[in-house]
C-alpha cells in the first residue's frame, strides 16, 4: 500500500508544484496524461473505492497498477471478496489486465475496530437519506427534526406534532438502507397540537403543488435507499396523485413496507398494488 500511496503523493505534487509553473498548455496536457500520472489515478481510485466498500474495507489489499494492468495483492478472508475486488477493478476505466494474488484466509479477520473514514461517509449518507426521506414524506416536521447517525445507529430529537408522526419518523429511519437501529427521542409537542398549529414554516407556507412526476420521482428514491426493497422489480408510475406499482417482490412483507413507503409520500392521494405480486 506504501507505493500506492507514493503514486497519490507524486500526483499531488504534480498538481501542487509542477503545473502552475509550466507555461507550455501542451506540456502540461501532455503531463496530466503520462502513463506515470493515469497509473497513480487508477491506484487511487481502486484504493479509495475498496477502502469505502462495507465488504472490503479493513482487508488487506494492495493495489499496484502498471501501463493498464492491475496486480491485487494481500489477504482477505473469503472468496466473495476475492471474486469483489476483481469486479471493482475491471470497471475502472483503462484498466486492461487483472492479476489477482490476493490470498485467502478463512482465519483472517479484517481490521473494523475502529471508526474510520469509510465510517464516517456511511454515518453522513444515512443521515442524508433519512432527512430527505423526512421531507419527501407527509411527515410535517422535519425542520425541528435533528437526525444523528453513529456506527449505523440513528438517533431522532426534536419535536414533533403527534405519536403518529413521531413513529413515521421512527419507521422511515429503521427502513432507511444500512441502518442498524433507531432510537426515537422525539418529544410530541402538545402545545402545538392542541392550539392546532404547527412550528414547521414549511408547512404553515402555502402548500406547494405536487405533480405526479415528482411523486414518481420520489417514490422510486425512496424505495432505492430503503431496506428490503429492490426498486429495480418494481415499475412506478403515477396518475392524478394516486401511485401504481407493478413488478414482483420477494414475500408479503416487502409488498407491504413498499406500499406503506409509497403511502407516505407527500402528495399520494393513494397506492394501486394489484399488479405488485410475490
Amino acid at each position: 500500500m506504501m507505493y500506492t500511496f507514493a503514486k497519490i503523493f507524486f500526483l499531488f505534487l504534480i498538481f501542487a508544484y509542477v503545473l502552475p509553473v509550466t507555461v507550455d498548455d501542451t506540456d502540461a496536457a501532455n503531463l496530466l496524461n503520462s502513463q506515470t500520472v493515469i497509473d497513480a489515478r487508477q491506484e487511487a481510485q481502486l484504493w479509495t473505492t475498496y477502502t469505502l466498500n462495507p465488504y472490503l474495507r479493513g482487508n488487506n489489499i494492495n493495489v499496484l497498477v502498471d501501463d493498464g494492468k492491475v496486480t491485487l495483492t494481500g489477504t482477505v478472508n473469503e472468496a466473495m471478496s476475492k471474486e469483489l475486488a476483481s469486479q471493482i477493478a475491471r470497471h475502472v476505466q483503462g484498466i486492461k489486465v487483472i492479476d489477482n494474488q490476493l490470498v485467502i484466509d478463512a482465519g483472517y479477520i479484517p481490521l473494523s475496530a475502529s471508526h474510520g473514514y469509510a465510517e464516517e461517509i456511511d454515518d453522513v449518507t444515512i443521515t442524508a437519506t433519512i432527512k430527505s426521506k423526512l421531507i419527501w414524506s407527509k411527515y410535517r416536521d422535519s425542520e425541528s427534526t435533528y437526525i444523528e447517525t453513529t456506527g449505523r445507529d440513528v438517533t431522532l430529537r426534536g419535536t414533533t406534532e403527534d405519536s403518529e408522526s413521531r413513529t413515521l419518523a421512527g419507521s422511515l429511519a429503521l427502513s432507511t438502507r444500512g441502518v442498524e437501529s433507531v432510537k426515537n427521542l422525539l418529544l410530541i409537542n402538545y402545545a402545538n397540537t392542541s392550539s392546532g398549529k404547527n412550528t414547521n414554516n414549511y408547512w404553515n407556507a402555502t402548500p406547494p403543488v405536487v405533480v405526479d412526476s415528482w411523486i414518481t420521482s420520489k417514490v422510486r428514491s425512496t424505495f432505492r435507499y430503503s431496506n428490503s426493497i429492490t426498486d429495480s422489480v418494481i415499475d412506478v408510475s403515477t396518475a392524478q396523485g394516486i401511485v401504481i406499482l407493478k413488478g414482483t417482490l420477494k414475500n408479503s412483507a416487502e409488498h407491504a413496507l413498499a406500499v406503506e413507503l409509497a403511502r407516505n409520500i407527500r402528495g399520494v392521494k393513494d397506492v394501486k398494488s394489484d399488479e405488485l405480486g410475490f
